[in-house]
Formats: C-alpha cells, sequence, structure tokens
C-alpha cells in the first residue's frame, strides 16, 4: 500500500522524501488518508492539535486506538511513519474481511510533525494533545523560512488558538498501538514488541562571534564561532560512550558565505542514553567543552533545550499480552522516539515493530521486506481483533 504514496514528497536533492508538518507533501497525504478511511467506511475528525482520527464505528472513550504518522525527517525513508499508518488500514481490510466488528470504540490516528522536521520539536501533535508542550511554545515554533507554527496551522484550514492539552481525546484511548519499522538492527525475526524508548532530546547551540572578511582578516585577529562550533562535534563523539548516542545533524553558519567569517553558528545536538541522568550527565560534558572552547575562541555561546523525554517503559502487562497474543515474539528497547512514548504517560501504550534488515532508518535505504510488512500487518490485525474484541 505504500506504492499509492511513493511519489508524494519526493527529494530529488537529498534522496527519499520530505514531508513535513502542514507543508504541500504533507498535506496531500493527510487527504489520501482521509479518502482510504472514507473508502473502508470510517468517520474521519481532525482533533484540535491537528491530529487526524477515522473511527471505526461509533466514538467513545475507552477506545482501542492504533496508528503512526506521515511526515518525514529531511531526505528520509519510505517506512518510518507511513508504515504504521497504512498498516493500520490494511489491518482493517482483512478484519472486514472476515466479518470482525470490534467489541469497543476503535480508531486510527496520524499524528501531527512527529519528527519535528519543520519546527524542531518532535511529536508536536501528541506533545499538543497532552499538554507535553504548551500552546505558547508550540505556536511560536518557526521553520527554517521564518513562518511560525500558528501560521501554518492557518494556512493549512486549522484554527491555532484551539491547540493545547485535549481532555476528550486523551479520556477516548483506553489503549494505544503504534506500529513502525524497528530502526536498527535489534530485531532478527519478522515482528517483535517494544519494551523501552531510551531518554532523548535536542538543544541548539548558538555561537557567536565577530563577522568578518576571510582574505582581510589575520586569524590572530578572529573571533571564528566556527571553531568552538566544530569542537562541539567532537565533544559530542568523546562523550557518547558505554551505549549513549550524541549527534550533530545540522549547523547553520550566518551569513553562510564562502569567503566570510560567520558571525553566529547554530548547531544542534541529539542526546539518548539509557536514562535521564546518564543523558543528563553527557549534555552537560558536552556544554561544558563548548562553553570553552567559546571562550578560547573569544565567543559566547547560548544553549537552548528545544525538547526531551524521560526514559519511557512501555506498558508491562499490555505489552505481555500482545506478545503472548502473536506467539511470544521477543521484547527490544529503542532508541528512537515515538508518539505512543508521549501518550505511555497518560494511558496504557504498546508498539509493534517490523524487522529492518540493514538498520538503516532516517535514510533513503530505509527498508523492510514485503513479506515482513505482511506479517506485520496480519500481527497488527491480530492484536486488533484481541484486545478489540
Amino acid at each position: 500500500m505504500l506504492d499509492q504514496i511513493a511519489d508524494v514528497g519526493r527529494d530529488t536533492k537529498r534522496g527519499g522524501y520530505s514531508r513535513h508538518g502542514y507543508d504541500k507533501p504533507e498535506l496531500e497525504l493527510r487527504h489520501w488518508f482521509v479518502e482510504q478511511a472514507v473508502k473502508r467506511g470510517l468517520n474521519v475528525e481532525t482533533d484540535q492539535n491537528g491530529n487526524l482520527w477515522a473511527w471505526w464505528g461509533e466514538r467513545g472513550d475507552n477506545a482501542l486506538v492504533t496508528g503512526s504518522h506521515l511526515d518525514s525527517v529531511p531526505g528520509g525513508g519510505a517506512f518510518d511513519g507511513p508504515l504504521g499508518v497504512t498498516s493500520s488500514l490494511q489491518a482493517v481490510d482483512l478484519l472486514q474481511a472476515k466479518g470482525f466488528k470490534p467489541a469497543r470504540p476503535f480508531a486510527i490516528t496520524v499524528f501531527a510533525e512527529e519528527e519535528g522536521g519543520r519546527f524542531g520539536v518532535a511529536c508536536l501533535g501528541s506533545r499538543l494533545l497532552t499538554g507535553a508542550i504548551s500552546p505558547e511554545k508550540a505556536l511560536a515554533l518557526k521553520d527554517p523560512d521564518g513562518i511560525t507554527l500558528a501560521e501554518a496551522m492557518k494556512a493549512a484550514g486549522y484554527d491555532p488558538d484551539l491547540v493545547g492539552r485535549d481532555e476528550r481525546a486523551l479520556r477516548r484511548i483506553g489503549q494505544f498501538v503504534e506500529l513502525h519499522v524497528e530502526q536498527g538492527r535489534g530485531l532478527t525475526v519478522p515482528v517483535g514488541v517494544a519494551s523501552s524508548i531510551l531518554a532523548h532530546g535536542r538543544w541548539r547551540f548558538t555561537f557567536s562571534g565577530e563577522g568578518n572578511h576571510a582574505g582581510a582578516t589575520l586569524i590572530e585577529d578572529r573571533r571564528d564561532p566556527m571553531l568552538p562550533a566544530s569542537q562541539l562535534v567532537l565533544a559530542a563523539r568523546k562523550a557518547a560512550r558505554g551505549g549513549g548516542r550524541a549527534t550533530v545533524g545540522r549547523l547553520v553558519p550566518n551569513p553562510g558565505g564562502t569567503n566570510v567569517v560567520a558571525s553566529t553558528v547554530d548547531v544542534w545536538l541529539d542526546a539518548r542514553d539509557s536514562d535521564d541522568a546518564r543523558t543528563r550527565a553527557m549534555v552537560a560534558e558536552i556544554s561544558e567543552a563548548a562553553h570553552q572552547a567559546a571562550e578560547e575562541e573569544g565567543c559566547e555561546v547560548t544553549i537552548t533545550e528545544e525538547s526531551y523525554g524521560d526514559t519511557v517503559h512501555f506498558d508491562s502487562a499490555l505489552r505481555d499480552d500482545i506478545a503472548g497474543a502473536l506467539g511470544d515474539v521477543p521484547a527490544l528497547p529503542t532508541g528512537a522516539g515515538h508518539d505512543a512514548g508521549i501518550l505511555a504517560a497518560h494511558v496504557p501504550t504498546a508498539m509493534l515493530f517490523v524487522r529492518n534488515p540493514t538498520g538503516v532508518s532516517h535514510a533513503p535505504e530505509e527498508f523492510a521486506e514485503q513479506a515482513d510488512v505482511d506479517r506485520g500487518v496480519k500481527a497488527l490485525a491480530a492484536t486488533i481483533e484481541h484486545l478489540g474484541s
């Protein structure tokens, strides 16, 4: 079913797909999802935070909810996010074909801006729904072109004045199960379940120096913020040990000219480890190195925490129930964040993983065998039938 959206949001520069919250490709995918849901007799609504809900039967509390997201990282793969959405639709197909009707309310949801590829905060739709981010902070977020989330929502036909914690939506979710392609090489069988998510967050380091002429400014006269920025990249690698992960995937100099000493450099750090204390300690070590490097170059650095999530342990009873119903499939932790991880603090939540033979994700080479995808659909259908009866 992924082939139906294979041409939407292709990135000819990076490869893969670039589909970001409320941009043209993501809005096209939203429209596609609504069409697919209606074709299956589902009733679609959009909540106050821009998340889509497709209900099978009557809406109500204590619902069994599944789904994922349709947006991507810049130049992302075909499976991260959309696989969970298409698998949900195909699971409904299998269940409807055998005459199954859920005995409790059931919905497929599509969360908005899960990757944070446009506005910088991951899981934005689920964070707003649960109150994990304030409306004021969220609406003021800007994309690289300076467009705020409020402006983007309004342009897409949504009312930004309504965003914020959604008590009605939270009350309706009795259990949430998200299917996702596994984003490492931890799964050696077609399907597994998640046990936990590493503590992780994003930090922006802004190094400020003195912009100047690349040819006319002697090296000893420079206050070049690119030097401490580069030291941050090295410090991140050094600090990531014993299972920790620290990554600099984005660095933006201003003004960005080849023959210009930058005046400022923004560097974004993604840091993850097994628990809060280890993650915070790793970021503190990197931050200290950044301050020292900035001082040595006569620069300044400010550090902003853009998002953070503590270690998530999925509901053990729900996890074990699903694993048992699927034939005792394995449970494994993940280093990747998900909307399921945000919801886990509020409702019983579980995840299904589909094997990724290469372990590559957030890149065009992300892959899952069709046979494993089919197994994932069948596993999700079996889970819905088991929990929804």
